[in-house]
């Protein structure tokens, strides 16, 4: 998936109430730009990081600016949350990701569940498959970890996922670690443990966990390959 080019550079300088971020662009302007992240950004938003920003010329925008990228760990990140469904997306249709194959029509933000949304919903021969879709940016030690902040939200589509799974249907939570860094994928047990103990549930009851690596440059992010699932022991 190609990016809006061209991205302006610039230094973060914070990020605030969770949606906004100021930037000092190239030229010592500094802007307030939306962060399409409603996570903790835990690693990515230290300021003094290089970014990454679209800009809009919708005139009717409260902001023209769009946090896309950013630079640490000696790598470009992903932290636009509203890319990944894209991305899954493009991966199914261009054959990338092997195990949602055999569909033939995908739907997004079909209803579900009580009052949820499913970020794509797989129609064809072999049946219907329902696919929440999740943003990762938090590696350590070479692990992706979600989520980066304690989620209600989170827990709520595992548990629509595994009543699907308990009504005979298929239900896959997708994992997108948009980084390059990561080995493989874990709950992050140590900031949501609900959530961690929701996934083992969830995985024990058949839904299915699928966690694939990004590859993110300044022109353009896709999928790359498929990460183990990892669910270690807890206490």
């Amino acid at each position: 998936m190609l990016l809006p080019l061209p991205l302006c550079p610039g230094i973060l300088i914070r990020r605030y109430q969770r949606f906004l971020a100021d930037v000092e662009l190239g030229n010592g302007e500094v802007v307030t730009a939306h962060c399409p992240n409603s996570g903790s950004m835990k690693g990515c938003a230290i300021p003094g990081n290089p970014v990454l920003l679209s800009r809009s010329n919708n005139p009717n925008r409260k902001l023209t600016y769009t946090w896309e990228l950013v630079l640490a760990d000696g790598q470009w990140i992903g932290i636009n949350t509203g890319l990944p469904n894209r991305l899954v997306r493009e991966g199914i249709e261009n054959g990338t990701v092997l195990e949602l194959q055999g569909y033939s029509a995908i739907r997004a933000e079909v209803p579900y569940g009580e009052n949820s949304r499913i970020d794509l919903l797989l129609e064809g021969p072999v049946g219907v498959c329902f696919v929440e879709v999740k943003n990762v940016t938090l590696v350590e030690g070479g692990v992706a970890l979600f989520p980066d902040a304690v989620t209600t939200r989170g827990q709520k589509h595992l548990r629509e996922l595994m009543r699907v799974v308990q009504e005979g249907g298929r239900g896959v939570i997708f994992f997108v670690v948009q980084r390059g860094d990561g080995q493989s994928l874990a709950p992050a047990d140590s900031i949501d443990p609900e959530y961690g103990r929701l996934l083992r549930q969830a995985i024990g009851d058949g839904v299915e966990a699928l966690a694939y690596t990004a590859s993110v440059t300044p022109r353009e992010i896709s999928l790359s390959h498929r990460l183990p699932v990892i669910l270690p022991s807890v206490t």
